[in-house]
């Protein structure tokens, strides 16, 4: 494979949305998703209450890369072979000791299958930003259990997959259930951050250039909708040719071959199911081959080159490598100031339209986590040795896998011509692939970098 990747040998350029082509507030969206979980676990459920109010230093629990083992409680960064390289139960972080004793220097039991499905009914892996306030919820929960009850095993699963039922089926937006939706609608630029003017014109170059550019991506069509004219404004139709909303991904990639077929939409709901793509436009669910066979059609290609920018490894990255062999561009907010970015927090903004928590939350998502480190490596302890090892963590060898390259948003790379050569991950390096520079944490200590 070539040493670099360019814009201008694409001829298709795809985009997920949320985290991608539309950024968020974190401060105030990580509070609204955390509430809207939170208050129907305690008023449907009969949760705690406490789970209602987070202490602003709890904030520092959400990190990227994490597993929660449904059963036991219990949170885990994992290595590339699958050892645990550090673990809590609930929010209590286990000492060296507890570590040792619970998983030792052994596979995590379920990494083989992980490797495969990094989401099932045994655990769950948190990846991107809409996930990590559950995180912390799952978290705070298994903390209420322990101590109310002293349990060591968890059946808590059920009830939070009936929250994000609630709160975010397809018919929620439209119904005005639950907190979400509501919320975004009711004060939109309390949440969403404006497309800024470079990636704007960015995307015409794209265009003008003769790519094919298409959205696709896991909401529903209508806030969808929301989101692009409030982000991109309301002539994002005549940028992008192809919009698929409610993909369901990563099975759009990977349901093979069970292809769910493409479905039409009208007035928000989907209609008629088709065999194949034959004209631009919006559609609803499908699949990457019939997508494919599409973008054959409309570059005149037997085998166009694709392009897909996402946040999540496990939506949108690694499946668009593995099963359908599309370069990937990873967005990853974490890069920017080396995993310690400022706060979004318009100071200029009168203290009226600031938002209600927006005091409390001292930590942004996209920042460093003091209790789990850097999501790219740990300070892994042996016991019986004095000194530390710098451990590669599995999240970033799968970044390094199936990523083409990292950037932490469009904006970084807006202003460059298209014709640039990035820099591809490789073998040969641990820090190749990364724009505009590698995380501090590998850049500083690329030398002791080790696998385990």
């Amino acid at each position: 494979m070539a040493q670099h990747f360019s814009l201008a040998d694409c001829d298709a350029v795809g985009f997920d949305l949320d985290h991608t082509l539309c950024h968020y507030n974190l401060l105030e969206s990580a509070q609204l998703i955390y509430d809207s979980f939170a208050q129907y676990l305690v008023l449907e459920k009969g949760y705690d209450k406490e789970l209602l109010t987070v202490p602003p230093e709890s904030w520092d629990f959400c990190c990227k890369g994490l597993a929660l083992d449904l059963e036991k409680g219990n949170f885990i960064k994992l290595a590339v072979d699958g050892t645990v390289l550090k673990a809590s139960h609930g929010t209590k972080m286990m000492t060296s000791e507890e570590l040792m004793r619970i998983y030792g220097k052994k596979k995590w039991k379920y990494f083989p299958e992980f490797l495969v499905a990094s989401r099932s009914a045994k655990y769950y892996f948190y990846d991107n930003y809409f996930d990590l306030p559950g995180a912390l919820l799952c978290a705070r929960i298994v903390d209420c259990l322990t101590r109310k009850s002293n349990m060591e095993t968890f059946d808590f699963w059920k009830d939070i997959l009936a929250s994000i039922h609630h709160n975010y089926k397809t018919t929620a937006f439209k119904e005005n259930a639950g907190m979400y939706f509501p919320g975004i609608k009711s004060d939109p630029g309390r949440y969403l951050l404006p497309c800024p003017g470079s990636v704007k014109k960015w995307l015409r170059q794209l265009k003008n250039a003769g790519k094919v550019l298409f959205i696709m991506t896991n909401s529903h069509s209508d806030y969808c909708r929301l989101l692009c004219e409030y982000v991109i404004g309301n002539d994002f139709t005549d940028i992008f040719d192809i919009v698929i909303s409610n993909a369901l991904k990563p099975g759009f990639f990977s349901h093979q071959p069970n292809k769910r077929l493409f479905q039409t939409l009208e007035n928000d709901e989907e209609q008629d199911t088709l065999p194949s793509l034959d004209k631009p436009g919006w559609y609803s669910q499908g699949n990457s081959d019939h997508l494919y066979e599409f973008l054959k059609k409309m570059t005149g290609k037997e085998q166009p080159k694709v392009v897909y920018f996402g946040d999540s490894i496990h939506s949108d990255i690694f499946p668009a490598y593995h099963y359908s062999n599309w370069e990937t561009v990873l967005i990853l907010e974490e890069l920017r100031e080396n995993e310690g970015m400022a706060s979004e927090k318009n100071e200029s903004e009168p203290l009226e339209k600031k938002g209600k928590y927006e005091g409390q939350l001292k930590k942004p998502l996209n920042s460093f986590s003091k209790k789990w480190g850097s999501l790219f490596v740990d300070d892994h302890l042996e016991l019986e040795n004095v000194e530390t090892s710098l451990i590669i963590s599995w999240l970033c060898h799968r970044i390094h896998k199936s990523s083409t390259i990292v950037i932490p948003s469009l904006e970084a790379i807006a202003d460059l011509p298209l014709d640039y050569k990035f820099t591809r991950f490789s073998d040969n390096s641990k820090t190749g692939g990364y724009y505009p520079k590698p995380p501090l944490a590998l850049l500083s200590n690329e030398e002791s970098l080790t696998t385990k």
